[in-house]
């Protein structure tokens, strides 16, 4: 990078933050249909996610296809977990993609709606989003089981019939409706209900500012994670935060450390070789009573248990932010 301008060095990192942030969002994606995603609710607009999503649509759906974005005028937020709803619309369009094989157009529109008297609604105020295509449409036989697991009309080779079921799931675990119209020959449109947040964004006002400072501490942590990748990126940002971290890679590395001084925090995996997490701690423990934990896995919470690990125990799951790591810290220090 040198004879490069400060702020041409700025604009590199803040696209290779922005490529991590979507890499991240896409595994928690990928997670999803192999198990029940847990939730992370935050204030969304939904003409801004369509907006970022629109090169990655694009690409998906192929120069045959048409993309048009219909976006309302002030379109209220809705409460929703943002990457489980790009799944959402991702998985339309590519159901879309594949109903169009000699091109066509594909609509995505967003709407505020007022609901009163719906048979299969409750009253009140929703975001609509109605995603259409051109394609060759769908029977009512059809319409009758598309989003039921593993039902699919494509080949064995082309499809899982996880794709709307997996829409149909995150739809209504965000409390909202869905709902599809179709005809032979006349293309399918399906429409989202969402209900609409008052609440106030305190979300995107914290994401407002330019820079986040994050919490500092002086105590020592005992940090056992046995992927290299994930323990250096722990250590280096806790100790850029001022803690004294003492890094293993093994649990009975672990082990013999704590015989030779004390430690305020365990920072540990759940699996590993040669013991879990959980029983880690439990040793260490005999030796350091006080000593606080913080789980870390990439695993599913109906996995997790299996480790031992309870609902009430911390734990902070990969991938995360250096700042979701100083904040989980931070609060575990302090229980």
């Amino acid at each position: 990078l040198k004879g490069i301008g400060d702020e041409s060095i700025r604009r590199r990192l803040e696209v290779i933050c922005t490529s991590a942030e979507r890499a991240s969002r896409l595994v928690q994606q990928l997670l999803a249909f192999s198990r029940r995603q847990i939730m992370k609710p935050e204030v969304v607009n939904l003409n801004l996610l369509l907006k970022d999503m629109k090169p990655m649509l694009e690409q998906v759906i192929g120069e045959d296809i048409s993309l048009v974005l219909k976006e309302a005028d002030d379109l209220w937020n809705v409460l929703i977990d943002p990457s489980q709803m790009e799944q959402v619309i991702m998985n339309l369009a590519i159901n879309a993609r594949d109903a169009m094989p000699r091109g066509g157009t594909l609509t995505i529109e967003t709407a505020n709606q007022r609901v009163t008297g719906h048979r299969q609604m409750k009253s009140g105020e929703y975001v609509m989003v109605t995603v259409s295509d051109t394609g060759c449409g769908m029977t009512e036989e059809v319409m009758a089981h598309i989003f039921e697991p593993f039902y699919t009309t494509k080949g064995p080779d082309r499809g899982t019939g996880l794709g709307l079921s997996t829409v149909y799931g995150i739809v209504k675990q965000s409390g909202g409706y869905i709902f599809v119209h179709s005809l032979p020959g006349e293309g399918s449109r399906f429409t989202i209900y969402l209900p609409r947040y008052k609440g106030s964004d305190r979300k995107r006002e914290e994401k407002d500012h330019k820079t986040e400072t994050l919490p500092e501490g002086q105590e020592r942590i005992l940090l056992v994670e046995d992927h290299q990748g994930v323990r250096t990126f722990c250590a280096d940002v806790l100790r850029g935060l001022g803690y004294e971290v003492i890094e293993c890679s093994r649990p009975s590395e672990a082990l013999q450390r704590c015989r030779d001084s004390t430690y305020h925090l365990l920072l540990t995996d759940v699996v590993m070789p040669e013991m879990s997490g959980t029983e880690l701690a439990t040793k260490i423990k005999e030796t350091c009573p006080g000593i606080r934990v913080l789980y870390i896995t990439g695993y599913s919470e109906e996995h997790t248990l299996r480790y031992g690990i309870e609902r009430h125990m911390r734990l902070l799951k990969k991938p995360f932010s250096a700042a979701e790591l100083a904040r989980a810290v931070r609060e575990a220090l302090a229980s």
